[in-house]
């Protein structure tokens, strides 16, 4: 779980390309604003990865699998 939150971009994208290091096949990230979550998405779906956000008013979970 990267928890994100209240960083600005790039902070969120790197963070999340941090943890794809370890070569897993899920993820979750935590953000809570709209920049950083498409930011994240766009890196994943480059990565590979497919996204689900699921929003949690304000504060949005994406889910990064295979």
């Amino acid at each position: 779980m990267v928890d994100a939150r209240g960083l600005s971009c790039p902070m969120p994208v790197i963070m999340t390309q941090k943890a794809m290091k370890s070569k897993e096949d899920y993820y979750e990230v935590l953000v809570d604003a709209p920049a950083p979550l498409e930011n994240v998405t766009r890196f994943a779906k480059s990565q590979g990865y497919n996204v689900e956000v699921e929003d949690r008013g304000g504060e949005y979970l994406l889910k990064i699998s295979r």
